[in-house]
């Protein structure tokens, strides 16, 4: 049984089910997706927008976006018009006085000039009523990124979070968070009728190793039956394979890009000690010495590979895990 469609019947089903229903012509998306365009993302050929879409579409994906984080330059790169591109952007948000910490919003099918008013907005009013006003008279396709996901230094109103996903037509299933928190953001989702995405939010090129399906022959068709309830998430393999796995992958595009490049790289591996470690490594002076480089690159991989980062990443995010469910448990 595939399970229902409609409206708050959001259904996770298998590789193999998907398969069955891309053959009877339902699309395939990943919503959340950055390129070399996002300043935490190593600037390397293979990260570039081009080589990225071109990946993507192999890999059998219908629609392709590319939401970096608060530009939209790749479409500059790329051109805005291509067969299968949908514009988008991860915009952040942070209203002081109504939230108080950051959200990250997915905006699709926006132009220039919206995206340069929606910054103003962001930046400048810092007013996240004035931002989902701005959405909804323009009809901007748009969705809440990783609710329960906080920026460093964040202080979270975990109390705001079940209201701010009322106010979005679609919420996401992030793969780069912990499975716990994705369960509890589906449940929420489920409870007030809203649309759910699973993205990668990949930011090394591994876009599609989770995606959504839905039916349409347009971005705009599909993103009305995600809305709707009338989608599939495909997530096959947990949050800490997945996490595992992206970092494996930036850890090679970190001590292969050029030297030049890498002291303006601030990604994070989400474990700060990790962090400290790869940057003694992946630096001038060891670039000088290829062999050592390359036996460093091995080594950080394996450990990696271990998962032991993603370990403790996950082990140090329990707690909050647990915040989060005494407060919802309370407004219940």
């Amino acid at each position: 049984m595939r399970g229902k469609t409609g409206n708050n019947a959001k259904t996770t089903v298998s590789s193999e089910v998907a398969e069955t229903l891309l053959q009877e012509g339902w699309k395939k998306m990943d919503l959340h997706v950055h390129s070399s365009c996002s300043y935490d993302v190593p600037p390397v050929r293979a990260m570039h927008p081009a080589v990225l879409f071109e990946k993507a579409r192999s890999k059998g994906l219908d629609f392709v976006t590319f939401t970096d984080h608060d530009t939209v330059k790749a479409y500059d790169l790329l051109g805005w018009e291509r067969e299968g591109l949908v514009p988008g952007v991860e915009i952040s948000l942070n209203d002081p006085e109504h939230i108080g910490h950051t959200l990250h919003v997915n905006v699709f099918e926006l132009d220039s000039e919206e995206f340069r008013e929606l910054e103003l907005i962001a930046n400048q009013e810092r007013d996240f009523k004035s931002f989902i006003r701005y959405l909804r008279t323009h009809d901007l396709p748009h969705m809440y990124n990783h609710p329960f996901q906080f920026a460093i230094g964040d202080r979270p109103n975990l109390w705001a979070v079940p209201e701010l996903i009322k106010q979005f037509p679609v919420v996401e299933y992030n793969m780069q968070n912990l499975t716990e928190k994705n369960l509890i953001t589906a449940a929420l989702a489920r409870k007030y009728g809203k649309g759910l995405v699973a993205t990668t939010d990949s930011h090394t090129g591994g876009m599609g190793a989770v995606y959504t399906l839905a039916k349409g022959e347009t971005f705009r068709e599909f993103f009305e039956n995600v809305k709707k309830g009338r989608s599939y998430i495909v997530v096959e393999g947990g949050a800490r394979r997945h996490i595992t796995k992206e970092l494996n992958s930036w850890i090679e595009l970190v001590f292969t890009m050029d030297r030049q490049l890498r002291e303006d790289l601030s990604f994070t591996t989400k474990v700060p000690s990790f962090d400290r470690v790869i940057s003694l490594f992946a630096n001038d002076r060891i670039k000088d010495f290829p062999r050592i480089n390359s036996l460093a690159m091995k080594f950080f991989q394996n450990f990696s590979r271990s998962g032991l980062p993603a370990y403790m990443y996950i082990r140090a995010e329990k707690p909050m895990v647990s915040r989060i469910e005494k407060i919802l448990n309370q407004i219940a």
